[in-house]
């Protein structure tokens, strides 16, 4: 009797589970791609949760207004300079598009003598643009074949963009039940991992609040600060189109020591079309103070407010983007100050026997007894 029940009880575990696990599977299959933008939602509430909570405790407005409030201030910092760069961008490919397919029409097509100079393709570059220059006509045409023969890349593009924006409009939507249902949410999912791991989970949570904060504030001071000083270096060195390269280097600024491609692309770039002065200029304008901000910001907000060091933080940023996308920069940091925060633990747990100093034990049974005379045999 005791055998069957023993029998019928491991029976139903075993479907309990692999019902739990197929519910798994599938409620990830349906919350797949809504996961990243949950996240970038999440973290956008997190850092800027105080100013919801002013709203709705100082000012005494309800949590859904206040809520309304944040998400609508959000969006607008989030919208206006994408739209202000997507035009600008559009703006520029117009204008470089139709300088291009002019010059090729009237058969002058050329690149700065700098170019034309260099050692391994200077010469290729010159057949090139001889071979341009001397069809126009044919040329247009080649090109015009080639674009009707990749429409399925524009295509893939255009999925890719309509599936981020789709993405952004998400984020946006959830930010507002964050702020408004965020408070609860946190207290379920404390109470819901305290039952698993104990109480020892509120050290890591405060671990991970205080590593997300510091992370995004670090990241992004430090690339709005790099972008706002590389848009008045591109202003004063003549580069075209400054804000968007602006807004270009405020994205790139993002990944540790990734500014440096830009300013640095741009002051090649100036230096191709005879703006000697101007390109030198820039690049020692980056070295000296864009590049110095990037030293100088993101460690001390970052490893300052964290205790962790610097290296760990960067390890977690750039494992962080090659694992995740762009939402590890922030995701990264997080699961190491977390495994950080369980080492420190475990540590100080057991640093008594770590650091106990090294002392030779002699147990009673290996001490012989002394006697005044030997022993008879």
């Amino acid at each position: 009797m005791i055998e069957n029940w023993t029998k019928e009880f491991i029976i139903q575990r075993l479907l309990a589970i692999t019902l739990l696990v197929v519910l798994f599977v599938l409620c990830f299959q349906v919350v797949q791609f809504f996961i990243v933008p949950a996240l970038w939602a999440a973290i956008l509430a997190y850092v800027t949760f105080p100013i919801y909570k002013f709203f709705h405790e100082k000012v005494k407005l309800s949590p859904s207004f206040s809520a309304a409030i944040m998400t609508m201030s959000i969006s607008l910092m989030i919208g206006v300079p994408l739209v202000i760069g997507v035009f600008i961008l559009q703006q520029e490919a117009l204008s470089l598009i139709s300088n291009l397919i002019y010059r090729i029409k009237v058969g002058y097509l050329d690149v700065p003598n700098s170019v034309k100079e260099l050692p391994i393709i200077g010469q290729q570059v010159k057949d090139v643009l001889w071979r341009i220059n001397k069809n126009p006509e044919g040329t247009l045409e080649t090109f015009r074949l080639w674009v009707q023969s990749h429409l399925y890349y524009g295509k893939i593009a255009f999925d890719v963009v309509f599936s981020g924006l789709a993405k952004l409009g998400m984020a946006l939507m959830t930010l507002f039940f964050f702020y408004r249902d965020g408070t609860s949410l946190v207290r379920q999912v404390r109470q819901a991992l305290r039952n698993i791991i104990g109480n020892r989970i509120d050290g890591y949570i405060d671990s991970v609040g205080t590593t997300t904060r510091a992370v995004v504030y670090g990241i992004g001071l430090t690339a709005l600060a790099q972008a706002l000083l590389a848009g008045i270096g591109y202003y004063f060195s003549g580069a075209p189109s400054p804000i968007l390269l602006t807004i270009v280097t405020f994205i790139i600024a993002l990944i540790p020591f990734g500014t440096p491609f830009v300013w640095g692309g741009v002051s090649i770039w100036l230096l191709s079309q005879g703006h000697t002065v101007e390109g030198i200029g820039l690049a020692l304008w980056g070295v000296l103070v864009i590049s110095w901000v990037d030293n100088l910001i993101r460690p001390i907000v970052i490893s300052g407010a964290t205790k962790i060091p610097f290296i760990i933080i960067f390890i977690g940023v750039l494992g962080g983007l090659t694992a995740f996308g762009f939402v590890g920069l922030f995701i990264g940091p997080v699961v190491l100050a977390i495994g950080l925060a369980v080492w420190r633990e475990w540590i100080s747990q057991r640093k008594n026997e770590i650091f106990a100093p090294q002392e030779e034990v002699l147990l009673d049974s290996q001490i012989l007894p002394i006697t005044d005379k030997p022993e008879q045999l």
